[in-house]
């Protein structure tokens, strides 16, 4: 009737949307990026010659990276809206929420090079560290602006409330920066693949923003002065 004997076999037959499936798993050796050896490994694939009926699919960590990156365009769309309009109300005048926002840039410049430098990947920590760096930098302009402006409204000309305002408003400003640099740097010392990028892009972009706002923001509100009450209309 049958003829009984051991045989090798597949111990599970796993299914994915009625389809059969395996799982090829790796780790990633220390000095590596996941990012780059992603990218690599995908690029080979989409050359292999695989048999016909078979496909593959890059799982894992470009996964997880899809999946947290759904949405996040309305999230970022919803904090540059709110900014926008939080210092509309704040000022009352286009100009000087222009002037306020244009340091958003200069922070972006900063913590792109320090990713670079440090070889990190614009992952979804560091996405969100970007929106937080937008906060933190339009703190910091809003001081400035908002003081220029009253030294006007006390009577003092265009050029000398520029310069008292950034002659008053550098250290405390720059003492801010500072203070948030150090609590970040604890996170950076102790690498995370989870937070540290979200610390570096913080840190450089408060690097950039600091330094670079001394020269740009000025400059923008000596050629869009905003309109006050007490300018004559």
């Amino acid at each position: 009737m049958a003829d009984i004997r051991l045989k090798t076999s597949t111990t599970t037959i796993r299914h994915f949307d009625k389809e059969r499936y395996v799982t090829v798993t790796a780790l990633v050796q220390t000095g590596f990026l996941t990012g780059e050896l992603n990218a690599d490994l995908s690029e080979k694939l989409a050359q292999f010659p695989f048999p016909k009926g078979f496909s593959y699919k890059v799982a894992g960590e470009v996964e997880s990276q899809e999946e947290s990156f759904a949405g996040i365009e309305i999230i970022i769309l919803i904090t540059i809206f709110g900014l926008f309009g939080v210092l509309i109300l704040e000022f009352k005048t286009f100009k000087s929420t222009l002037i306020v926002l244009s340091v958003i840039p200069l922070g972006i410049i900063g913590a792109i090079l320090i990713l670079y430098f440090t070889g990190q990947t614009l992952s979804f920590t560091a996405t969100i560290g970007l929106i937080a760096l937008a906060g933190i930098e339009v703190k910091n302009s809003i001081l400035l602006v908002d003081f220029t402006n009253q030294l006007r409204q006390d009577g003092a000309t265009l050029e000398e409330a520029i310069q008292k305002a950034g002659e008053i408003r550098f250290v405390p400003i720059l003492l801010t920066s500072l203070t948030a640099i150090g609590g970040l740097l604890p996170l950076v010392i102790e690498y995370s693949p989870l937070y540290s990028p979200l610390a570096l892009v913080l840190i450089g972009g408060l690097i950039s923003s600091t330094l670079l706002s001394r020269l740009v923001t000025p400059v923008l509100y000596k050629l869009l002065p905003p309109r006050l009450d007490t300018d004559k209309v």
